[in-house]
């Protein structure tokens, strides 16, 4: 009788989350609409390509990663170069359970003292070792007709889980909606104890084509007055600063390359997103390659966003064997701040039991007339 009750309940939970896939299963899902098509796999739940025209029709994909899915679940093993981790394992996918970095990779909750996986140095970065970017996603619902094709991606994080409290049930839904628009909707739910839960897209673009070379003359415009100053190891300090008068203003449309020079590396960090946490979508940034005439436009619920230009990507072979370099792409990481659970004074990143985490994206993509 146990056997038999037990048999129900795991048939009940498949039916409640109408999976279609075994948690051994790993495949290419393509949502397409006209000419503009984007493919994903459930390993990491990963954008794999988004193959958009340019101003004359010609079509290309403009994301790095891998031409095989075991490309993607080998880059989880990680190469160390001048002694800084090369972080070509986020291609693509979700990130968390907490997306970014947590100092000393520790926080308290309720008076209880956790100690979570450290993977860059003593801190953790995007969700430990072994975070959601590389572990199998089941497949909850695919739909390749109708107005709105749709892949639904769902993970069980279960407690412990690189030291995290609680299970969390996590859901990530890729549509394309309108015209050349993908909408992406990242939901978790705590099942059994509070839990900081912080969830990023970490796609690398280069609107030129990901084989295209660097990204430093693509025009960016963020959409963000402040930002989140870090020490060495890129903790947040806890200070909230205004971009005006730094090499972080981009208010208004600049080259990403245009003051990369006065940075030892390149850009990595959290913006302050002008209008806060919230239900409603604001803008993010404006991304413009002048040559294609390709423009990406972002819009998040999210309160930050974390700007990077792919700086330890380095030496990496990637789609049809062309070989990724710093600079290759940008990400634009709608996020919570980063080591919010440490600062109180950042917006709070606990989920209790009974709530549930929401975190909505839209990509916005166009083609303008392009300019010499």
């Amino acid at each position: 009788m146990v056997k038999v009750s037990l048999l129900l309940c795991f048939l009940a939970f498949g039916f409640v989350y109408g999976f279609i896939a075994r948690q051994d299963q790993i495949g290419v899902y393509e949502l397409k609409k006209g000419n503009f098509s984007v493919k994903l796999t459930n390993w990491g739940a990963t954008i794999v390509s988004v193959v958009l025209p340019d101003k004359d029709g010609n079509l290309a994909d403009v994301v790095l990663g891998y031409d095989s899915v075991e490309a993607y679940k080998c880059s989880c093993t990680y190469t160390i170069v001048n002694n800084v981790q090369n972080d070509s394992g986020y291609f693509g996918s979700i990130v968390g359970r907490f997306a970014n970095r947590i100092g000393g990779a520790q926080f308290t909750l309720d008076g209880t003292h956790y100690k979570l996986v450290a993977n860059e140095g003593k801190n953790m970065l995007h969700g430990g070792l072994k975070g959601f970017s590389d572990v199998v996603w089941k497949v909850r619902t695919y739909k390749t007709d109708g107005h709105a094709p749709r892949v639904v991606f769902a993970y069980h994080s279960w407690d412990g889980e690189e030291g995290f409290p609680g299970d969390l049930f996590v859901t990530v839904a890729y549509t394309l909606v309108g015209d050349m628009q993908l909408s992406v909707r990242m939901r978790a739910k705590a099942l059994n104890k509070a839990t900081p839960v912080n969830l990023a897209q970490h796609t690398y673009w280069n609107l030129g084509g990901h084989d295209s070379g660097d990204i430093l003359s693509e025009e960016i415009q963020i959409f963000a007055s402040h930002y989140t100053p870090v020490d060495s190891q890129l903790i947040p300090t806890g200070e909230i600063a205004s971009v005006k008068g730094t090499p972080y203003d981009f208010l208004k449309p600049y080259t990403v390359g245009s003051s990369i020079n006065k940075l030892p590396h390149g850009y990595d960090l959290n913006y302050v997103l002008d209008g806060g946490a919230g239900k409603k979508m604001k803008p993010v940034a404006i991304v413009h390659d002048k040559k294609t005439g390709r423009v990406m436009e972002l819009w998040t619920t999210a309160p930050g966003v974390q700007f990077y230009t792919a700086n330890y990507v380095m030496n990496v072979t990637g789609k049809d064997g062309f070989v990724y370099q710093p600079h290759a792409a940008l990400c634009l990481e709608t996020q919570a701040f980063p080591d919010s659970v440490n600062h109180p004074n950042f917006p709070s990143t606990i989920v209790t039991p009974g709530q549930t985490y929401k975190h909505k994206m839209l990509f916005k993509f166009s083609v303008t007339a392009a300019s010499c």
